[in-house]
């Protein structure tokens, strides 16, 4: 792992300063008093106090889940592992890198070459290429951790409990840092009966998990979606740009970590027995109930992450399934509209595009590519009343269209560039499909990562998108072998993976069950891809 200078400093910087405060204070004037807290019973406490079993309940759930989210999101970092500030994501300009490898000047690297391992007992499922199964858990998860997030501050609300959580002054940050100042000098202050009444530290720790950095979760993730920033292209400007978004994602999963971690270390160190009886039967006492039930709660959680482990290598159709019955249904409310078109300026063009796929090996191909692609045919049919062949001087005479958009990867890269061909819907319109045609399958003259033809499809709603572009020529060149030459796939509005590059020949079929494997694609067909690839 390696950091830049500059992210690190910004990062580690205020905390420094903080703990070099700290220690200023209490060797010039000692440590500060903190707010006295007396012995709390039920007949001389003021309401709110205690631990509903709703609170309980939405707690533990958010914990499991919250689990399986961090481990999946790991899993998907790992098929990028670089993050960055600039949305071009060349090699050498992220701010951290979680591999050791440099990108090679001296070889084709692409992004899939990138990927690094990271082991099952960390990341969900783990492992290499996995990318596909982690974003099925990562989906899961998150719709039951927002929905989970939503009762408890609905409840919070409803009752009384809210007012345990919102400070009701300014005192408070004078107090909390007397707290601090006390913990950070490995010195216990006096500790209030959290049944009752939390320390002005706790407070602001506990509001800004649930106030701040949950929020900053929920609003981060969106801004990687293709369709939902091609549809309002004002939302990833609101962090910066879309790897900014991916960065801060990051950087808000450290911090619930690190929540977690001292979380746990309090409990355990401020009355371990009493504090799980709190959490766990709602009681303040000091028997041995909440440790028991809390720990089995416990072992829950880890066979929960173990049968996650479990179902995403041994059933990994049933989980794609799985997800796209809850998913998918939730997503397409959200994001299955038509998009308006999404483009930048010319001057927004990166200077680096990832290269990602195989390039084709055979003969076919490689014939066409010594000539210079003069005696390449698209060759269009399938379900349609007008099927065609159409060499590029063909596609080129039928229209042209430029634009530049910015391409959004499955594995998290991203990059600007400048595409121009012939819309897909102008192809449909001179081959006429018939009336029970509802998808276009895309076979490729390049191979799968496992072998075999790669294809992928797209139904005849997205095909007719007025950014679904078959691309002829990156950035006002002829289109480079790397990037699908002589003829590639652009759909704006959803992920790379679809956007199928060497294309060889069109098929339009009435069902895309009809296409490989009957998931939509190779990818999806073999490395278990979602079926909406606009999330």
């Amino acid at each position: 792992m390696s950091i830049r200078r500059t992210t690190l400093l910004v990062l580690v910087a205020p905390v420094v300063l903080l703990v070099i405060a700290t220690y200023v204070q209490w060797a010039a004037v000692g440590l500060p008093a903190v707010p006295a807290s007396p012995p709390l019973t039920p007949e001389t406490a003021t309401p709110p106090y205690g631990f509903p079993a709703w609170l309980r309940i939405t707690h533990y759930i958010n914990f499991l889940f919250l689990i399986l989210l961090v481990r999946s999101g790991l899993q998907i970092l790992m098929d990028h592992p670089r993050l960055y500030w600039n949305v071009h994501c060349t090699p050498g300009t992220e701010w951290a890198r979680f591999t050791p490898v440099e990108v090679p000047q001296d070889r084709v690297w692409t992004a899939k070459d990138d990927s690094r391992y990271l082991s099952p007992w960390i990341g969900l499922p783990g492992y290499r290429h996995t990318v596909g199964m982690a974003r099925h858990w990562h989906f899961l998860s998150v719709l039951f951790w927002v929905g989970n997030g939503l009762v408890f501050v609905v409840l919070l609300f409803a009752t009384a409990q809210w007012q345990r959580l919102v400070p009701g002054s300014w005192q408070i940050v004078p107090d909390a840092w007397a707290v601090w100042v006390h913990y950070a000098t490995f010195h216990l202050p006096p500790e209030p009966n959290g049944f009752y009444h939390y320390n002005a530290l706790q407070q602001l720790a506990y509001f800004g998990v649930v106030f701040i950095l949950a929020p900053l979760a929920i609003l981060t993730g969106p801004s990687m979606s293709p369709a939902l920033t091609n549809r309002f292209s004002w939302y990833p400007r609101l962090p910066g740009n879309r790897q900014i978004g991916r960065s801060l994602h990051f950087l808000v999963m450290g911090a619930f970590v690190l929540f977690v971690i001292v979380h746990v270390a309090m409990v355990a160190l401020t009355g371990f027995v009493r504090n799980m009886n709190h959490m766990v039967v709602g009681t303040d006492d000091t028997s041995l109930a909440g440790v028991s039930l809390g720990l089995l709660g416990l072992g829950v959680i880890v066979a929960v992450n173990v049968l996650a482990n479990w179902a995403a290598w041994r059933h990994p159709r049933t989980v794609q399934h799985l997800a796209k019955a809850i998913v998918t249904p939730v997503m397409a409310f959200l994001l299955d509209r038509a998009a308006p078109r999404a483009e930048f300026r010319r001057e927004d063009i990166s200077p680096f595009l990832w290269a990602n796929g195989k390039v084709p090996t055979c003969e076919a191909w490689k014939a066409l590519a010594a000539d210079g692609f003069k005696g390449y045919r698209l060759k269009v049919y399938g379900l349609v009343e007008n099927p065609v062949a159409l060499s590029l001087d063909d596609l080129r005479a039928r229209g042209q269209q430029t634009q530049i958009t910015l391409h959004h990867c499955i594995q998290g890269w991203s990059g600007i560039a400048a595409w121009t061909g012939l819309t897909l819907a102008e192809v449909i319109q001179l081959v006429r499909p018939q009336a029970h045609a509802r998808a276009v399958v895309f076979y490729s003259f390049g191979e799968g990562a496992e072998g075999g033809r790669f294809y992928d499809s797209l139904s005849l709603e997205d095909a007719l998108h007025p950014q679904t572009l078959l691309a002829y020529e990156m950035n006002f060149a002829p289109l480079g072998v790397l990037h699908g030459a002589p003829l590639r796939l652009r759909v704006e509005n959803q992920l790379g993976f679809k956007m199928v590059k060497w294309i060889e020949a069109i098929e339009f079929v009435a069902s895309m069950r009809s296409v490989g494997q009957g998931e939509g694609g190779y990818n999806e067909d073999h490395e278990f891809f979602g079926e909406l690839a606009n999330i």
